[in-house]
């Protein structure tokens, strides 16, 4: 007997509606046959589709921590939001614009661009970074070259989800090839995150690369997981989210509760530390299933679930709306979504000179390069894909045997001298040398001592683009009491180093049992 998705390959009928609604799933291994046609429109509904998820997400980014948008309160969509917010705030499009710095790439360098390539054009680029890239920036530009720039000994973000919001870019130049999207990801996803983080990626890199040879969503969740070492927290987290999606099918909030019980405590992101706050990339790929499965291939109920589920509600509906916009096509993505889309492609994204249009182009060009590469072929109308068993990466965790146990307030401007005490294994000051668009040429220079110890000399930079996120820390002390001193040796009072709390980790939590 005959399964109907080799009955459409032996037909040689490239992802018709038949087959989608019959969420038709390509083999395994061997060759999938796809209409050049259906490819880039699929290429094209990846990127459109980001493109509307993060628009549709913008305001409520972080307005939601620990908390659902509650269904009585509406998120607006309308003709002409989606050009308007594309020109009048053009920041919130850091999802897309960071993609087509390493699009760019690849166009001017090749396929085979080596990683330095890719750090410095992110490192110098013009746009303001938060978390693990703005860490990795710093990292890349005084001197620690990827991948130690990602590594969370360097990077206290190093689990945050911003290489999770940039892959998409992976997966869209790999169709049925999750292992290759993995090779790039393994390239360009360490340049800012490890572990967690960098599996955020991996992992949504992976959908994508099934969203071109399966249209069952609950297959596409389940089979990309495989990119991901089964030992890791992140692949616990979203087994954890299927297996929920299982005893609840029809209650996403269920789900969601589920999820808040059991994996939102934040160890790394000194900002997330004791606080709703959650910016890891576990929790908002978590969120970003959650809507997958729950949405049911229904673009408009992925759009809303992923939305409300909050914390990174822009990047997480961007996301699912990629691989969701993979999946159907871009003819197929509901006309109520692209109102204002056709005439927002020409833009170019600010930061950059590609737009829409030319990413369609320039992104189906590299699918297809990626292709040939890895074994396909193409004839004038079609290209036959070596699709590949999604293989696990290897194991890394950030933050091994580090717990948070203290975070204790500063509220001081460096002037001179700063010392602090504290009992444990690791400590990270917060603060701030830079303010918003602050674009100043003062460098601070600083000291960080560690027991009477010059254990490190910091360069704080005044201008926002190339601060350091976070101002001092280090990890994997003994355990024991430990003094810690900053000392700035050139204060200027125009641009004041403000010490805001630190934080402090030990090897096991906190005892939280009292008598």
């Amino acid at each position: 007997m005959i399964r109907r998705s080799t009955l459409c390959l032996l037909l040689l009928l490239p992802a018709t509606a038949w087959c989608q609604e019959k969420k038709i799933t390509a083999p395994s291994n061997g060759t999938y046959k796809l209409s050049k046609e259906v490819l880039k429109d699929k290429i094209m509904g990846g990127w459109a589709g980001q493109t509307v998820g993060v628009t549709f997400g913008g305001p409520t980014e972080f307005r939601f921590c620990g908390t659902i948008i509650q269904d009585y309160q509406p998120i607006k969509w309308y003709d002409g939001y989606l050009k308007n917010t594309m020109v009048n705030n053009p920041g919130l499009y850091d999802d897309i614009y960071m993609d087509l710095t390493f699009v760019d790439v690849f166009e001017r360098k090749g396929l085979d661009a080596p990683l330095s390539e890719f750090a410095n054009a992110y490192a110098n680029a013009g746009y303001a970074l938060w978390h693990a890239n703005q860490a990795g920036r710093y990292n890349i530009l005084h001197g620690i070259a990827a991948p130690q720039s990602g590594h969370w000994l360097n990077n206290p973000h190093a689990d945050c989800i911003d290489y999770q919001i940039e892959s998409d870019f992976a997966g869209l130049m790999s169709p049925g090839m999750p292992n290759t999207a993995s090779e790039i990801s393994d390239k360009i996803g360490h340049i800012m995150n490890y572990g967690d983080g960098w599996y955020g990626g991996v992992y949504m890199g992976a959908m994508y690369t099934l969203a071109f040879t399966s249209s069952d969503i609950p297959f596409i969740v389940k089979e990309a997981l495989k990119t991901i070492p089964a030992e890791s927290r992140f692949h616990h987290v979203i087994q954890d989210v299927i297996q929920w999606h299982q005893q609840y099918p029809n209650d996403w909030k269920a789900t969601w509760f589920e999820i808040q019980k059991k994996y939102t405590e934040d160890i790394g992101c000194p900002e997330g530390v004791f606080v709703p706050f959650n910016i890891d990339a576990t929790v908002n790929s978590a969120y970003v299933v959650l809507g997958l499965l729950y949405g049911k291939g229904d673009f408009t109920k992925t759009m809303e679930i992923t939305t409300r589920a909050g914390q990174d509600s822009d990047c997480n509906p961007s996301s699912a709306g990629g691989i969701l916009g993979t999946v159907l096509g871009y003819k197929n993505i509901p006309p109520y979504w692209k109102m204002g889309l056709q005439e927002s492609e020409p833009l170019d994204f600010k930061y950059t000179t590609m737009s829409l249009n030319d990413v369609y182009t320039i992104g189906y060009n590299h699918a297809l390069k990626m292709i040939a590469r890895n074994g396909g072929t193409a004839d004038d109308q079609s290209v036959y894909i070596k699709v590949q068993q999604p293989k696990p990466v290897r194991l890394e965790q950030s933050f091994e045997g580090h717990h948070p146990v203290d975070k204790i307030e500063i509220r001081k401007t460096l002037t001179d001298e700063y010392t602090f005490e504290f009992e444990g294994i690791g400590f990270v000051v917060r603060g701030e040398s830079a303010r918003w668009q602050a674009t100043s040429a003062y460098v601070a220079k600083t000291e960080l001592y560690i027991d009477n110890k010059l254990v490190e000399n910091v360069e704080l930079p005044g201008s926002f683009t190339t601060r350091r996120y976070e101002l001092f820390w280090k990890y994997q002390l003994p355990r024991q009491k430990h003094t810690v001193r900053l000392k700035i040796l050139n204060p200027d009072e125009k641009s004041p180093v403000n010490l805001s709390e630190f934080i402090v980790y030990d090897n096991k939590p906190a005892n939280t049992t009292h008598p």
